[in-house]
């Protein structure tokens, strides 16, 4: 349990499951590497029996049953030969009798990687709700515990199913990437104490998945890790990004096209504008593989302040992704620019800047918690969104975009403008000016009669002068992201 590195809402959700004197069915998803089978294994493995099947992807059915064989006689170490079942029907009754030889102590069967199981014409799907029905809902100190990583799946055929397996889950978990100052924590449990913003910077291009933070070498640089990982052709997330997505969905070609196209469009584009970029027609195909890339981490969709659904936007809200398409992708067919400087080099090239913009935003979309904790306006905040206003050709009105817009419900609306910096943010004239212009469009644009404030997220503040005293009603730093 000490080695479980935050997690406390999932800690409480399992010792409740654990003491329950009823039989459970928990499903718990997230996206691949985030610590689903960790967190199992470490909750749970000192319980016995402990019964864990791990799933294969892309393994035959025969293969499954031989790693379910093998689970079983080490879980259980029955006294008699068990039969090789021949399948899933076979194999859940052999263990409905090896559960119902157990006289005392909870009974955990674990079952990792449900969609890798439960195959096309497997019959796992209906073998489960058959087993589940009849038998072993009946047991009370049963805790049957279904994982995987791919979310849309879980959702459809198990969570919210209205087939075989409708309104038998008996709780859900949805175990997330960690905060920053989850990652940060996990960090220094490693012995790895890096300053505030080394573990952002890591964050940025990692996110918080334990499996990539667990690659990070103490006594190492951000940008040595990052090199290390990144731009190496041996290096772990140089390679990732394939790996994750085929593992994930099914003819994932129509998932790259659409991640691609949002990167390419600055990572905010009009929902509208992503169907006709990608060629989709407006149905099922494409809405099903926006809900999986959604369920699974990837995108955000937001319908911005006074808009109605169909003008929402879509970001990438996944770090790794986005530092991914942004340079580690370019650079895989050009193998003689991948070097140990590469990442030291990079941060001095412009395109560093329009990178890191857009990653701090994803972080702070993360951490909509912390900025409210840090305005003291957690009980009064109502939608969080953001806003944009593309001039009509020919007019001589001015754009204006606004990063996060809090609309508060005491008749006030923050106004967030969101920058990353490397020391304090320096809001000089004009930028004062395009500061004070973006508001005014707002207010004339959405005719608005609630009370502005501007408030700042940035890393280390904004540096006092005359125009940040006169313009910013409140910050926010990268230190009030970093809480837990």
């Amino acid at each position: 349990m000490e080695k479980l590195i935050g997690r406390d809402n999932e800690k409480k959700k399992l010792t409740k499951i654990l003491n329950s004197k009823q039989a459970e069915f928990l499903a718990i998803y997230g996206r691949r590497r985030v610590g689903k089978t960790f967190l199992i294994r470490e909750f749970f493995r000192k319980k016995q029996p402990y019964f864990e099947l791990v799933g294969q992807n892309n393994s035959d059915l025969k293969s499954q049953l031989g790693n379910f064989y093998n689970s079983i006689t080490d879980a259980f170490k029955p006294d008699l030969p068990i039969k090789k079942p021949e399948n899933w029907k076979e194999a859940f009754s052999i263990l409905t009798k090896l559960i119902k030889s157990q006289k005392r102590g909870k009974i955990i069967i674990f079952f990792d990687e449900l969609p890798w199981l439960a195959t096309r014409r497997s019959g796992l799907l209906e073998a489960l709700d058959h087993e589940w029905n009849c038998t072993w809902s009946q047991i009370e100190n049963l805790k049957l515990i279904v994982c995987g990583s791919a979310a849309s799946w879980m959702l459809e055929k198990l969570i919210h199913s209205k087939g075989g397996l409708y309104n038998r889950v008996t709780d859900v978990i949805h175990l997330k990437p960690f905060t920053l100052g989850e990652s940060n924590r996990f960090l220094k449990s490693k012995g790895i104490k890096l300053k505030a913003m080394q573990v952002l910077e890591l964050y940025m291009v990692m996110g918080g998945i334990p499996y990539y933070l667990n690659q990070i070498e103490k006594g190492k640089s951000a940008a040595q890790v990052i090199n290390s990982l990144c731009f190496n052709e041996e290096g772990l997330l140089f390679t990732e990004f394939s790996r994750l997505f085929e593992s994930l969905f099914d003819s994932a070609d129509g998932h790259y096209k659409i991640i691609r196209q949002i990167a390419k469009k600055g990572n905010n584009i009009r929902r509208n504008d992503l169907l006709e970029l990608t060629g989709h027609k407006s149905g099922g195909g494409f809405k099903k593989k926006i809900q999986e890339l959604k369920m699974s981490g990837f995108i955000k969709e937001i319908v911005p302040y006074g808009k109605k659904t169909r003008d929402m936007t879509i970001k990438i809200v996944d770090e790794y992704t986005l530092f991914y398409l942004q340079w580690i992708e370019p650079l895989q067919l050009k193998a003689s620019m991948v070097n140990s400087k590469f990442w030291l080099n990079a941060v001095k090239h412009p395109k560093y800047q329009t990178w890191s913009g857009y990653a701090y935003e994803a972080v702070c979309m993360k951490h909509i918690d912390n900025i409210l904790n840090a305005l003291e306006i957690e009980s009064i905040s109502g939608e969080i969104g953001c806003w944009q206003f593309i001039s009509p050709k020919g007019s001589e009105k001015q754009g204006a975009q606004i990063d996060m817009l809090i609309d508060r419900f005491d008749n006030t609306i923050n106004v967030c403008e969101i920058k990353f910096s490397n020391e304090p943010f320096v809001i000089d004239k004009t930028y004062a000016k395009n500061l004070s212009k973006k508001i005014d469009v707002f207010e004339e644009t959405t005719k608005t009669k609630k009370q502005i404030f501007l408030t700042m997220i940035t890393t280390f503040g904004a540096k006092k002068n005359m125009y940040s005293e006169d313009l910013v009603d409140s910050e926010v730093t990268l230190d009030d992201l970093l809480k837990p």
